[in-house]
């Protein structure tokens, strides 16, 4: 490697120092989901780079789903999949499976930190009664939660001792006087654990690169995107389907106290770092 190549590795480094010390201490949600849970190699990389933002200062809290390898144990048990409107319609069955997936991902991910010299812990958010529900509709989707109060103890005290905490979608709620557990919307889950910790980031890791202006013209992404800006966009149909239900959320989020929401594509390699490390972003950034 010639002198040119090592000073241009340093003026990466040097890019980055603002960031650094901006973010420090601060403390960052990442939904973490979509294809980069699928591809191993993908995985590690990603899981690598939560690991050097932990280890530069930033406090970060990961969220996870597991659709995919749910559908997968699901298949196994011979157990019909069933959706209303994008939401898993989950029986006891299914709720089984769900839960044991679920934490089986978790566990996973703990131990990928720990590869790289991180402490975590894999939680559900039964833990502590984190997440509180209730039923979003009984009669339709069976126990699928809709989150009433996160209790952030137990986040807290992970975080005090330099843990990350690794959080299942799964919370608990009553049935009849008796405990009973219930399938979240992960995107939720991250939103309510972001606006509880007064988080200074949440990070969408999704399969799109972010919003665009004109979503036919994939050189149109915006890189900062206002609240008042929003609504536009899904009148004009550049926000549609699947992506409203993730910008309401990002909405909530930014009301609820969160500086900023990220919403990155978690299939490009080190798109953490590229979006918090960099001027531009490579995603993006709603805030106020």
């Amino acid at each position: 490697m010639d002198m040119k190549s090592w000073q241009e590795k340093a003026a990466i480094l040097i890019e980055a120092l603002p960031y650094i010390q901006l973010f420090r201490g601060k403390m960052v949600v990442i939904k973490y989901g979509g294809s980069a849970m699928d591809n191993e190699e993908l995985k590690k990389s990603l899981i690598r780079d939560i690991a050097l933002l932990k280890s530069v200062g930033f406090r970060p809290i990961i969220v996870h789903g597991g659709g995919k390898e749910i559908d997968k144990w699901l298949k196994i048990a011979g157990i019909e999949r069933k959706f209303q409107d994008g939401l898993r319609i989950t029986d006891e069955p299914t709720m089984e499976i769900a839960e044991m997936v679920l934490n089986k991902i978790g566990k996973e991910i703990v131990g990928l930190l720990s590869e790289f010299g991180i402490h975590s812990c894999g939680l559900s958010g039964k833990d502590g009664h984190m997440l509180q529900v209730l039923p979003k509709d009984k009669e339709k989707l069976g126990f699928v939660g809709e989150i009433t109060k996160v209790d952030s103890l137990l986040i807290d005290s992970i975080l005090q001792h330099d843990f990350i905490p690794v959080i299942s979608p799964i919370g608990i709620g009553n049935v009849n006087g008796k405990s009973q557990s219930y399938n979240i919307n992960a995107d939720d889950v991250a939103c309510a654990v972001a606006e509880s910790m007064r988080a200074e980031k949440l990070v969408f890791l999704s399969d799109i690169d972010g919003v665009y202006s004109d979503y036919a013209n994939k050189n149109s992404l915006i890189s900062e995107l206002r609240i008042s800006e929003i609504e536009e966009l899904i009148t004009n149909g550049n926000i549609s389907e699947g992506m409203i239900p993730k910008i309401r959320n990002c909405i909530q989020a930014v009301r609820g106290g969160v500086s900023r929401v990220h919403i990155l594509n978690g299939r490009i390699r080190h798109c953490l770092l590229l979006e918090f490390f960099t001027q531009k972003g490579i995603g993006t950034a709603i805030l106020q």
